[in-house]
């Protein structure tokens, strides 16, 4: 039996923040449990391994599944999460995205009182690093190092080129003034590395005295007293041990673990855990619903240019030689990130927002890269930033170690569809404009002339997602709401979920900024309680 001042379950983004921020106060100990590993794999640190990480589940990755989706035509859908340090920030595409402001003004409209956009946008600036520097949107001298790549790919210069033909509108940073448009996107590296949370936040920190952090270390259940979270169950070396929290249980879990460490717990329905054989502890009937992800599909094509990554015998020469570049100067086709370039785009003239978000990868990528093709070519993402369709995540057993049922509900509402649908009619005009014409080579699936009908049946048989899961235990008060707005689980004591699974709606990009700025507020939140 272990005691500490504030035990933190999981240590991805939200975690390692957390962990760093707390700990500055050397009169408070601080406990960080991480299922995975440490991050110490060079496939990590080599921005270019996440090909290497993100298509199958292994040491360092939970490769979940989705149960089978009735909108995506029965498939069963792919979830990489991260599983070591850093979380998913040390497997992603390291893009640095925080969302449109009213993404966190739409919040407070669902409940989440004191998070709109002027209450988090010190939070992101206090975060960040960036390269560029700072000014009165963007931050300088945070822990997050924030930057442009080093070795630009030129295959991504015909995106922009095409877009700019389309006439699409450019924007020079989509975390300034203008959020709209096609552009390059910044990424979290130094020096050509990864740069994850873990790396920000934790390593600098891991001498500190307050500071524990074990690793390899599963929780298994939360123990509430009397309506207090006073620690936690975790496995350890094979070995069930109790570390116990005088001040707070943080959970960390994400939008999949952290309702499941909570159903565990019998903190959610009382009638769903009642048929996994879990006595419930506190009825919250939120846990685990609401659900949603960024629905995303990928037009490919094959390409005569060897400035596109791919599997070539002159592919192959130039991967040889790239280790040496790497290796002596950290540049080189290993520093990139793949999805270079891309933009937001609005579905339609009567969309106030973006609606829609473009990734244009400088390779091939096929069913999450567990495909792999001969040759070289280049792959286009498309997907919808406001989906309304809303799913679950629920207990198949009460297997700690099982892994949970992912349902995101992909498509179910038809509306998610057409937006959808649009989207890919606007990337299918982008990679046959005549920018390409001199690299273009075979279309994979889908052809040149389609119907809305066979679009939309294609869809189905291709989209899944594009890794932003979020909204499972939400905050708000509303009676689904499993958390308040100082992320405190409603009805219980000592006990709050920090992380992306609050977000009562998901941000318009990519979801690791905001979950890093999310941890952020909530350590200032317990700092105050704490005072």
């Amino acid at each position: 039996m272990k005691n500490y001042d504030y035990v933190i379950v999981g240590g991805g983004s939200a975690g390692c923040t957390l962990a760093g921020r707390l700990s500055e106060d050397p009169d408070v100990t601080v406990c960080l449990l991480e299922a995975g590993p440490k991050d110490d794999s060079f496939l990590i640190n080599v921005p270019a391994g996440a090909a290497a990480l993100m298509p199958k589940a292994g040491k360092l990755n939970w490769g979940f599944e989705t149960v089978p989706q009735k909108g995506l035509n029965g498939r069963k859908g792919y979830q990489p999460r991260g599983k070591t340090l850093g979380g998913s920030s040390s497997i992603n595409a390291m893009i640095y995205i925080r969302g449109h402001k009213s993404d966190y003004d739409n919040w407070v409209d669902m409940g989440a009182k004191g998070w709109g956009w002027d209450d988090v946008l010190p939070y992101f600036k206090k975060s960040e690093n960036r390269e560029a520097g700072g000014n009165d949107l963007r931050g300088e001298g945070g822990p997050l190092n924030v930057t442009s790549l080093r070795s630009p790919n030129p295959t991504a210069e015909h995106y922009l080129d095409a877009c700019a033909q389309l006439q699409l509108p450019k924007t020079e940073d989509f975390n300034g003034e203008h959020f709209e448009g096609t552009g390059r996107y910044e990424v979290t590296q130094k020096d050509g590395q990864r740069f994850s949370a873990a790396k920000a936040y934790l390593t600098p920190n891991l001498d500190r005295p307050n500071l524990t952090v074990i690793t390899d270390a599963t929780t298994t259940k939360i123990n509430i007293e009397d309506g207090q979270a006073i620690g936690v169950e975790c496995q350890i070396d094979d070995e069930i041990q109790t570390i116990n929290a005088a001040r707070e249980v943080l959970v960390c879990g994400g939008a999949f673990g952290s309702p499941q460490i909570l159903l565990l717990s019998g903190i959610g329905d009382k009638d769903e855990l009642s048929q996994v054989g879990i006595e419930c502890v506190h009825h919250l009937p939120g846990v685990g619903k609401n659900l949603h992800d960024h629905i995303d599909y990928i037009i490919s094509y094959k390409s005569k240019s060897t400035d596109t990554l791919g599997y070539s015998l002159v592919g192959i020469f130039k991967a040889i030689k790239a280790v040496f570049e790497y290796r002596k100067h950290k540049t080189g086709i290993f520093t990139s990130n793949f999805a270079e370039v891309g933009g937001f785009y609005k579905s339609s003239p009567d969309v106030s927002v973006p609606d829609l978000q473009t990734h244009f990868v400088v390779g091939i990528v096929d069913d999450h890269a567990r495909k792999s093709h001969l040759g070289h070519g280049y792959s286009c993402h498309v997907c919808v930033l406001r989906p309304k369709s809303r799913g679950t995540v629920k207990l198949g057993s009460n297997d700690p170690f099982a892994a949970p049922l992912i349902d995101p509900a992909f498509l179910e509402d038809d509306a998610d569809m057409e937006v959808l649908l649009k989207g890919v009619k606007l990337i299918d005009q982008i990679v046959k404009s005549p920018a390409f014409d001199n690299i273009c080579g075979k279309r994979l699936y889908s052809t040149e002339d389609m119907s809305d009908n066979e679009w939309r049946e294609e869809i189905r048989n291709r989209a899944d997602t594009v890794y932003h899961p979020v909204g499972t235990c939400k905050m708000g008060v509303d009676h689904m709401a499993v958390v308040d707005p100082e992320l405190k689980v409603h009805g219980l004591q000592g006990l709050r979920v920090i992380d992306a699974s609050i977000m009562p709606q998901v941000n318009s990009g990519n979801t690791n900024a905001p979950t890093i700025m999310i941890a952020e507020k909530a350590a200032d939140m317990i700092k105050s309680a704490r005072n």
